[in-house]
């Protein structure tokens, strides 16, 4: 002691405060941290979805919500395939260089396996939901329609591929989200093929 001054009483008073300041900041900064992680429902809405492809008959298709977007997964028979080439000159972009989709998808069936079409149903032109029509000579589209999708908003046709015509108001093809297939029986959508 000097001066009447306790070194010893005032050194730990200088290291309790320190602690209990530290603890503070901790207390404070562990819950501000916590409120920027996303919610568990943004997490959830954002998050991949699985999907048993195995009871999808041919010409079917199911429709789920990936990110708030609508998915539509159809089932594709050989017939429906084969058209797919067949229709290459009254589409706008065939060969999807213009389009939205994994460079997996950037083939004639825009998709991993030929027999299923995984895409997102929004139309490209205003954001309508276009209609399913997989029957080819559909008396309401035409004796030459060969199946696929009809935005009744406009008029954009889109084929089983989700291919845009020519000379319609949509621009680019529809949009094909990443998906994988871990098995023969199971789709994951919102997953791409390279990552898994």
């Amino acid at each position: 002691m000097s001066n009447g001054v306790d070194k010893n009483r005032r050194h730990f008073l200088t290291v309790a405060t320190s602690v209990v300041g530290g603890i503070g900041v901790a207390a404070m900064a562990v819950p501000f941290f916590a409120s920027m992680r996303p919610s568990a429902k943004a997490r959830l809405a954002g998050a991949p979805v699985e999907v048993d492809v195995s009871k999808l008959e041919d010409g079917e298709r199911v429709t789920l919500s990936w990110r708030g977007r609508p998915v539509q997964v159809v089932r594709r028979g050989e017939e429906a395939i084969a058209r797919l080439s067949e229709i290459r000159d009254r589409l706008r972009d065939p060969d999807s260089e213009r389009s939205d989709q994994p460079e997996y998808a950037t083939n004639e069936y825009r998709s991993l396996k030929p027999e299923f079409l995984v895409m997102v149903a929004v139309c490209t032109h205003l954001g309508c939901s276009p209609q399913f029509i997989p029957d080819p000579g559909d008396a309401a589209m035409g004796s030459d329609w060969p199946g696929g999708y009809f935005c009744a908003c406009h008029g954009s046709r889109f084929d089983l591929a989700g291919r845009v015509y020519r000379n319609v108001p949509a621009p680019t093809n529809m949009d094909i989200p990443p998906h994988r297939y871990p098995d023969d029986n199971t789709l994951i959508v919102g997953e791409d093929a390279e990552v898994a």
